[in-house]
């Protein structure tokens, strides 16, 4: 029986993957740990880059989860010297047992044995007219900004779209000391009312909301529900954001930065990479990795935690990636660390039940976030044909439905590979989930029959030089002086 101790690989060091190392370490093993970002935390406890030139406590970056956050924070701070952790390494390809990365410039394979993939999650755009001039961003690009630069993305902010995010940015930057204009929910207030039974199966969570957008309106700001946005408006930069209310007159309002987002998409890009086999999920109404209850993917040694296998939220992907390392750690058959099913952090953690049981509960709060902030439905019908859908290969929707009317598209993929929707930097991030909605919208099919935008490595723009000027070049250049 062979003793080699097997590579275990980490793509991700937010709570995920945070939590998944400490267990994997607490059991006497040292995984590699993989991470884009400079400093642990992911996006939702960022940390300033270091020697960023500003101080901000992490009451004032996190608000109530300050502590939480400083709790995911030390206990990486604490693994660091015990796993294999490579900051500002993207990972870029997956296939059976290897890794493709880039760091500074080089590109290296990293083995594995098992896999756990912790990628986190995206915005969710739904475009509309003036969404690529410059002055927009997405919900989680403003939160960047605050977080790891110190600052805001205008001087007169407004956020749209719909989410609990929007309500937690506009709260973090109005008590950052940010000047907002507006706060436009496509959500209807009746819609949100009507989720708040399911809402209230994390009483916690729910009276974080209640008091963010209490607060904004004890401080003046102004909060729209049940709004439609018409137009982003400015001759080279954002000037003003046009909409409607539920009474229909349109109203203008003058901004010079708008932050734009629908909630949350996971990034799935490496779970496909890997060979994992995807199902429509109608709550998240996007395709999803298939997974057990306790992380493990349709593929043997690979482990989905938080929220690149589903949004779920921060807590929840803290204790998902605690219960896919237990699952490593059961097909290895090494014994698990000690728990506590008193608490909710590993080192003094709950075991697989009790993980499982909170996560489920976690579950029933999320059908209810997706009830009450559900994007606009049938939007893709009203776009203008000059709309730019595809930012990075500049694709409006005009181009789209004459590809879909001629009959020659009726397949998501087939649209991708006709007009290269979906083939640029963003690899479909941005523009994917709009293309789907229109096909759907112009076929008349339901959104999970027109299929699901496969992904292609690399996942995020590299550099051609590592491979071109490494090892390669002089290969080619001995070839050629043998000749």
């Amino acid at each position: 029986m062979s003793t080699k101790p097997p590579c275990i690989v980490i793509v991700g060091a937010g709570p995920a993957g945070i939590r998944a190392a400490q267990t994997l370490v607490a059991a006497g093993l040292r995984p590699t740990v993989i991470d884009e970002n400079a400093r642990w935390g992911g996006q939702i406890y960022r940390q300033p880059a270091a020697g960023a030139g500003f101080s901000r406590t992490k009451a004032e970056l996190y608000g109530f989860e300050a502590s939480k956050a400083d709790a995911v924070h030390k206990a990486m701070a604490e693994l660091v010297p015990k796993i294999d952790y490579r900051p500002d390494t993207l990972a870029w390809s997956c296939e059976a047992g290897r890794l493709d990365t880039l760091r500074e410039g080089r590109e290296a394979s990293v083995r594995w044995s098992q896999l756990i993939i912790a990628s986190g999650a995206t915005d969710r755009i739904v475009p509309l007219p003036g969404w690529t001039l410059p002055g927009v961003y997405t919900l989680g690009g403003a939160q960047v900004a605050l977080k790891a630069q110190g600052c805001a993305i205008g001087q007169r902010t407004v956020l749209a779209g719909t989410g609990p995010l929007l309500y937690l940015v506009a709260y973090q930057y109005a008590k950052a000391g940010a000047q907002v204009a507006a706060v436009l929910d496509t959500s209807p207030f009746a819609r949100q009312a009507a989720a708040a039974p399911k809402l209230l199966n994390q009483p916690g969570t729910f009276a974080k909301g209640v008091y963010y957008v209490a607060w904004l309106k004890a401080h003046g700001v102004r909060i729209e529900r049940g709004v439609s946005l018409a137009a982003i408006e400015g001759d080279h930069a954002v000037q003003a954001l046009r909409w409607r209310p539920d009474d229909g007159i349109e109203q203008t309002l003058a901004c010079d930065a708008v932050a734009l987002g629908y909630g949350l998409r996971p990034e799935t890009q490496l779970a496909d990479l890997a060979g994992c086999r995807f199902a429509f999920d109608a709550l998240n109404r996007c395709w999803l990795p298939e997974r057990d209850a306790a992380g493990r993917s349709s593929v043997e040694g690979v482990y989905l935690a938080g929220d690149g296998a589903g949004i779920a939220g921060a807590d929840a992907a803290e204790l998902a990636g605690r219960r896919a390392a237990l699952a490593v750690l059961e097909d290895l058959g090494i014994a698990a660390p000690p728990h506590d099913v008193h608490s909710a952090y590993p080192g003094h953690a709950p075991d697989a039940a009790t993980i499982e049981k909170r996560l489920a509960r976690i579950a029933r709060f999320r059908e209810g976030i997706e009830q009450a902030f559900a994007p606009p439905a049938h939007c893709a019908a009203s776009w203008p044909d000059e709309l730019t859908v595809c930012r990075c290969e500049e694709v409006n929707a005009g181009t789209l439905r004459s590809c879909i009317r001629s009959g020659l598209a009726s397949e998501v993929n087939r649209l991708k590979a006709l007009t290269r929707i979906g083939m640029g930097r963003c690899q479909g991030r941005m523009c994917g989930e709009a293309a789907m909605a229109l096909l759907s919208e112009e076929t008349g099919k339901p959104l999970h029959e027109v299929g699901r935008l496969r992904s292609q490595a690399p996942i995020k723009p590299i550099p051609i030089s590592p491979m071109l000027f490494e090892d390669g070049v002089q290969v080619i250049e001995e070839e050629a002086h043998d000749e």
